[in-house]
């Protein structure tokens, strides 16, 4: 199997007469169509929303995008809060689910009016003391703890996480936020990441319907959404077979109807907040060799390096690798791509098999619309890339400028050094 890019070596070859390399470059029309199928699938659900991890790609303009399509914002901090609020995301179309949380993130999140999903039992009295009362509609976050199993195989270990309530924690904070004025009340869980299989929202939503019931029948507290939060990941390899949305909302929908239905709870509404399927696939970072090096191994020295994409660098994560133009020649060459840092990990590939690759060409990093650009920073000096657009039209539209030595600079201007260096830059 291969991975297509959604951009030509052709188009680069124009994008960079005024854009140079390295850049991010996202697909408005895979961006469109994707979040119109999210909502195809769960369209039985009539309160469905899915709420973009804005952690994962905090562009306005990709953002915007989504929320034409009847997106809503998951944020995790302040700057979220505001990047959210200045797209034009107001009230519940705002879910703020963070931990360990400053008390002015909380008074900004009321004063949007978001949805608050409480990470901790004891943020209960830390939050009303904070905005003076517990909001009416209210989130917990639940943590089952133990390991998170599919088919015999271990997903992931919620037991280890920091995230969360326990089950008693769980029903003990609903008795308390309900005696304090909450009415209505939602359930949030996040049990594994990146899983590329159908069947982890039906498995994570029949557990969580099932506690939402129980909930409901101890508590009395008016259970009036389930957030089944992320965790569907996308196929970075070309191996894998990539999830298919239409039967995941199916498979939510069958428990939906055997579990919540019979119970009385027809009316719940079904939250995602997806960063990773929602745009992963329709990102890439562009990135031009421009060294070879040959000593114990091949290596090809690029323009990009850690700082625009951390995650092989980090995780050892795979991201495929095209060779713009070179598309159907053997990959018949074995070489690490890497970057410039004084980091021995800075490589977006390791023993990779590849077309020959001559200084010059112009290599597409797949699957970088998300956690991308995002978890960038500025090691070495180094600067941050510009994101651009493709445009349905096939236009190319700049959505972010690169950093400039002036911005890496900006923060000192605190100090005497800030006037040496600006006459140092406007030399």
């Amino acid at each position: 199997m291969m991975k297509k890019p959604f951009v030509t070596k052709a188009q680069v070859e124009e994008i960079v007469k005024n854009f140079p390399t390295p850049f991010y470059l996202y697909d408005e029309k895979g961006i469109i169509e994707n979040a119109k199928a999210v909502y195809e699938a769960f369209s039985w659900n009539k309160g469905f929303k899915e709420y973009f991890a804005v952690k994962a790609t905090p562009n306005p303009v990709l953002m915007d995008i989504l929320a034409k399509q009847g997106c809503g914002f998951d944020c995790s901090s302040e700057t979220e809060l505001i990047l959210t609020s200045a797209v034009g995301a107001s009230g519940q179309d705002i879910m703020f689910s963070s931990n360990d949380t400053p008390a002015r993130e909380y008074v900004l999140a009321d004063k949007l009016g978001a949805i608050i999903n409480l990470d901790d039992f004891t943020h209960i009295d830390f939050l009303e003391k904070t905005i003076g009362k517990i909001p009416e509609t209210i989130s917990c976050r639940y943590n089952p703890g133990g390991v998170f199993t599919m088919s015999n195989q271990i997903m992931d270990n919620p037991g280890d996480s920091k995230y969360g309530m326990t089950k008693d924690q769980l029903f003990e904070a609903f008795k308390i936020l309900k005696a304090k004025g909450a009415k209505k009340f939602g359930i949030h869980a996040f049990l594994a990441s990146n899983t590329v299989t159908n069947d982890y929202y039906p498995q994570l939503a029949g557990q969580l319907f099932e506690l939402a019931v129980e909930l409901e029948k101890e508590t009395g507290a008016d259970v009036a959404f389930i957030n089944l939060s992320g965790g569907v990941g996308i196929p970075y390899t070309p191996d894998q077979e990539p999830n298919d949305i239409a039967k995941i909302g199916q498979g939510v929908h069958e428990q939906y109807d055997k579990i919540l239905v019979p119970a009385g709870m027809g009316d719940v509404a079904i939250f995602t907040e997806m960063g990773r399927f929602m745009m992963g696939p329709y990102g890439a970072l562009v990135t031009k060799a421009i060294h070879e090096k040959h000593i114990y191994k091949e290596y090809i020295g690029v323009d990009a390096c850690a700082v625009n994409l951390m995650r092989p660098a980090m995780y050892g994560a795979y991201h495929h690798i095209t060779v713009l133009g070179k598309e159907n020649d053997p990959c018949d060459y074995e070489y690490d791509v890497t970057g410039s840092l004084c980091e021995n990990n800075d490589k977006f590939a390791i023993g990779r098999k590849l077309p020959k690759i001559d200084k010059g060409d112009y290599l597409f990093i797949h699957d970088t619309g998300a956690h991308g650009y995002a978890m960038g920073y500025n090691y070495n000096g180094k600067l941050k890339c510009a994101e651009l657009l493709l445009r349905e039209d096939g236009t190319v539209k700049l959505i972010r400028r690169a950093e400039t030595p002036k911005d890496y600079f900006a923060t000192f201007d605190v100090l005497d050094y800030s006037a040496k260096i600006n006459r140092i830059l406007d030399n």
